[in-house]
């Protein structure tokens, strides 16, 4: 088969971890192993968040006396996407000898009248108390919401159009490469209506999102979400939280997750699903291999009563 798998920012880098680099090289040798195992019998392309690292890059860039401006939210996405790609193809081409590994900087085109300009969700960054967000918030300018274990910046999350480099994502396929792309949802850019010159916007694009729609554009058979659960649960948090061991797109819209966290993965599984007529799958990234062969996590199926 042809999976792409979509990795959460969180399995880079884990709540509550200090954002060194040797800290997330060892989580990064746990994604290695997981993919390592499905690139033995498919063909894989891995997409990633970049949440906790664009976070870390932005207050980096907003707190260095040496800049007149912090950089925006586009050029920092590219590094992330140069830095996580590095240590994946780095530990990849160490687990699969022989393999080729290609990363692959990926721009997004979004459109400039988006709502989500002026409706910031995405959250990126550390967790802070309500004190320090407030602060960073009047002393930066930022956007912040309340997350899971607190306070944390958010930023608008435009809705993903087209992947610029989707044709050179296939031609690598075709060549046998593991191919690394769309970290962070890709770089977001908006296109000239007539001569199509791109431009760089201030947001971070929804990497589940973005990850289906490279599915559907590379005609995959699979669509894999790994994140920090190892399944849905209906009434998550609450005395009836309950595991989804299937469903259809119609079940997880219906079921309304939250917009901050599972929300845009059911909403990313259905649309590819529906499109496309594939398989999509949402567990835990140790469970990988059991996901994809049907021994764990939520797998999203078309429904077969619709037509």
């Amino acid at each position: 088969m042809r999976i792409v798998v979509a990795l959460g920012g969180n399995a880079l880098l884990h709540r509550g971890e200090r954002p060194d680099a040797d800290v997330q090289q060892a989580n990064i040798e746990r994604v290695a192993t997981a993919i390592a195992a499905l690139a033995h019998e498919h063909e894989v392309v891995v997409t990633h968040g970049n949440g906790p690292q664009i976070g870390l890059l932005a207050m980096e860039s907003a707190a260095d006396p040496a800049l007149s401006a912090p950089y925006p939210l586009d050029l920092l996405g590219a590094q992330t996407e140069g830095m996580i790609g590095s240590l994946l193809v780095r530990t990849l081409h160490n687990a699969l000898p022989g393999r080729r590994v290609a990363a692959l900087v990926t721009h997004t085109v979004v459109r400039p009248d988006d709502p989500a300009f002026g409706r910031p969700t995405k959250f990126v960054g550390q967790v802070h108390s309500r004190e320090a967000a407030r602060s960073l918030a009047r002393r930066r300018g930022w956007h912040i919401a309340r997350d899971t274990t607190g306070w944390r910046r958010v930023v608008p999350s435009p809705a993903p159009e087209r992947i610029v480099e989707t044709d050179t994502v296939h031609d690598l396929l075709e060549t046998g490469t593991l191919v690394i792309c769309a970290g962070g949802g890709g770089v977001p850019v908006t296109a000239d209506r007539d001569s199509g010159a791109l431009t760089g916007v201030e947001a971070v694009v929804d990497k589940d999102l973005t990850a289906a729609l490279l599915a559907e554009d590379l005609k995959a058979d699979f669509l894999l979400i790994l994140t920090d659960v190892p399944c849905v649960y209906s009434g998550y948090g609450t005395p009836d939280q309950r595991p989804v061991v299937d469903a259809t797109p119609e079940d997880l819209r219906r079921s309304g997750y939250a917009a901050g966290s599972m929300g845009p993965k059911a909403e990313a599984c259905a649309r590819f699903v529906e499109r496309t007529g594939g398989l999509a799958a949402i567990g835990a990234l140790d469970a990988a291999y059991e996901i994809v062969h049907g021994r764990a996590g939520t797998l999203i199926r078309p429904d077969l009563t619709v037509g």
